[in-house]
């Protein structure tokens, strides 16, 4: 408890110093008891002063960078959630760096013999110095031998008790929120305890690599047949929580369009299949790459785009998969009352509402931006802009759509500086209409009956059982001792009621000093 406390005290002096607390005021103007609160614990303290020409996210980026992995972490966090921060800030966000400099390189070499164990590290040669590095990992270079034959590959390391300093901080930073929602009812609504602890689950599997491996293996494997996207195998010999292993990447950076010129690679193709891959991923497979910023992205020899880092994905179930493909098929036919019915009909928005209110409202969005370039129009910005229109409509944005938002707007803008000309929803319409045809085509149609008949008669002789629970279920419920309370949030209501307790205990130990102060003197 002691320890948590002292960590609290260090991260509040660090927010303090770095200038971040500033630049929160300018965005949220904080509440004068909490000013005073963070002005008297930074006494003492060397106060970091930001840029005044930069803008407040800008400021923001500079001072989180500066105070260390779980800050970073945290931006980069935000910088996903416009619904909690708002659309600028988070875009703000989205420039944070997360660079830092390399730990001890025979440190690095230590824990790989240690993962992989002894005879597999014996088969691994020419391992370089660290070539980047960030604040959860390091990565080298290196080559390794499979089947008596080299290959080379690269090498991600995670940092010495990282996973340990990050859940210490985060503790701390949890207790904090605690209190701050706890004694300013305003905070509220900025959900910081859900934000911490959603930032706590993301980064602890974010830690272990094997999850990181087994995100680019199950890319891979849908899209090993997609041509002009190559994702690079995981060597899992050589892969464990702290270390993954990969092929090395053989290409020139997207972002180096005169070195991609002088390979006669064509730009126009490379933006066209990017725009068209992700948004296969997105609708065919469900699953995406939720992080295809400029530096992890490559173009091999071949053309082939090379993605790196898979971290950060993203998912979609079918529902969600039919209403992306519909409502971007429906804007780019221009047909708003279709893309209005896909809302109803998938329950996204009250039957209590107006279709005919809620098509012209979609036509507000859609006919200023149709048949413009690229260069004037995002998919990122119109799914942005139709969040808007259904929040009116009492429509609850999801999680999942808006990492998926967030993700169109940087491919977009990656399509964008290889080919200005580039018209999205040309590019767009092929890959949609091919989805939206296997979806309702014989086949599909024959396939879902399938399915549904497959698991109707497998639940046949369960039920007898099923009803006997239905009708105690509903004899429960006549009689009020049925709870139907939501659960699915337990883990977050489990951390608050550990936050509670653990406010009460310094309570208690407060009280008994005054007490124990009041007897002895």
């Amino acid at each position: 408890m002691i320890k948590r406390f002292l960590q609290l005290i260090k991260i509040a002096r660090k927010l303090a110093s770095s200038g971040a607390l500033d630049t929160i005021n300018q965005l949220y103007k904080l509440p004068v008891t909490l000013k005073i609160f963070f002005d008297l614990i930074s006494i003492g303290s060397q106060k970091t002063y930001l840029n005044q020409s930069k803008s407040s996210g800008e400021k923001l980026c500079d001072a989180l960078e500066g105070m260390g992995t779980t800050f970073i972490k945290l931006g980069q966090f935000l910088a996903t959630r416009p619904d909690i921060i708002g659309s600028q800030l988070a875009n703000d966000l989205e420039k944070l760096q997360d660079k830092l400099p390399p730990f001890n390189f025979e440190e690095a070499k230590r824990v790989l013999k240690r993962e992989v164990g002894h005879d597999q590290f014996e088969k691994i040669i020419d391992i370089s110095e660290p070539i980047a590095a960030a604040s959860i990992a390091q990565v080298h270079l290196a080559k390794i031998k499979i089947n008596n034959k080299e290959r080379e590959v690269a090498i991600k390391i995670l940092r010495p008790d990282i996973e340990k300093i990050f859940n210490e901080e985060l503790d701390a930073l949890m207790l904090f929120a605690y209190i701050i929602e706890s004694t300013l009812k305003k905070t509220k609504r900025l959900k910081l305890v859900e934000v911490v602890h959603l930032l706590r689950e993301i980064t602890n599997i974010e830690m272990d690599l094997r999850f990181e491996a087994a995100a680019a293996n199950e890319l891979f494997e849908n899209t090993k047949n997609d041509n002009g996207f190559k994702v690079p195998q995981i060597y899992w010999q050589y892969t464990s929580k702290k270390v993954l292993t990969l092929d090395r990447v053989k290409g020139v950076s997207i972002r180096d369009h005169i070195s991609l010129k002088n390979k006669n690679i064509d730009l126009q193709r490379i933006a066209e299949n990017l725009i068209q891959h992700f948004l296969r991923q997105a609708v065919r497979d469900g699953f995406f790459h939720a992080d295809m910023h400029e530096g992890n992205l490559f173009v091999d020899n071949d053309g082939n785009i090379v993605p790196v880092d898979f971290g950060i994905m993203g998912r979609l179930d079918k529902h969600n998969k039919k209403y992306l493909a519909e409502i971007l098929y429906g804007f780019i036919k221009r047909d708003y009352v279709k893309v209005a019915e896909v809302h109803f009909q998938a329950g996204l928005v009250p039957n209590t509402a107006s279709k005919e209110e809620f098509a012209q409202a979609l036509r507000s969005v859609g006919e200023p931006i149709f048949g413009q370039n690229i260069k004037d129009i995002s998919g990122g910005n119109l799914l942005s802009q139709l969040f808007e229109i259904t929040e009116k409509f009492n429509m609850a944005t999801q999680t999942q759509l808006l990492l998926l938002q967030k993700t169109m707007v940087v491919v977009e803008g990656v399509a964008r500086k290889l080919y200005p000309e580039t018209n999205i929803w040309n590019v767009s319409k092929p890959i949609l209409e091919n989805w939206l045809a296997n979806l309702k085509g014989p086949k599909a149609t024959f396939s879902s009956a399938i399915d549904t008949s497959s698991e109707i008669l497998k639940r046949i002789p369960d039920l007898p059982s099923f009803m006997d629970k239905a009708n105690h279920a509903l004899q429960l419920i006549a009689e009020g001792k049925l709870n139907l309370t939501n659960s699915g949030s337990s883990s977050l209501e489990i951390e608050r009621l550990r936050l509670t307790s653990f406010r009460n205990n310094i309570l208690i130990s407060i009280l008994g000093i005054v007490i124990l102060s009041l007897v002895v003197f």
